[in-house]
């Protein structure tokens, strides 16, 4: 996957990670691209690591779940850092 699909990939999961937890988290289009990217990474490596899904390495519609699940689960780690006054 080129680089111009991981930040379509990245943006779409951001927003739709976003949209699922209510609007928490930095906000602005490129952390929110860079929140998506970070999902699709984490996700992709439970996902193929623990799952056996495979990874994050084409844009359709598992990679695209994978990468909103990994985005939300930055998402509550940023919550709970920032609930502790760590960021």
């Amino acid at each position: 996957m080129g680089i111009v699909a991981w930040i379509v990939l990245g943006l779409v999961a951001g927003f739709l990670a976003k949209f699922l937890m209510h609007g928490k988290g930095p906000h602005g289009l490129i952390l929110t691209a860079l929140l998506g990217i970070g999902g699709a990474l984490l996700g992709g490596f439970i996902g193929s690591h623990f799952f056996h899904w495979g990874a994050v390495d084409e844009f359709n519609f598992r990679s695209v779940l994978l990468a909103v699940g990994g985005a939300v689960l930055l998402l509550i780690v940023y919550g709970f850092l920032k609930k502790a006054k760590y960021i």
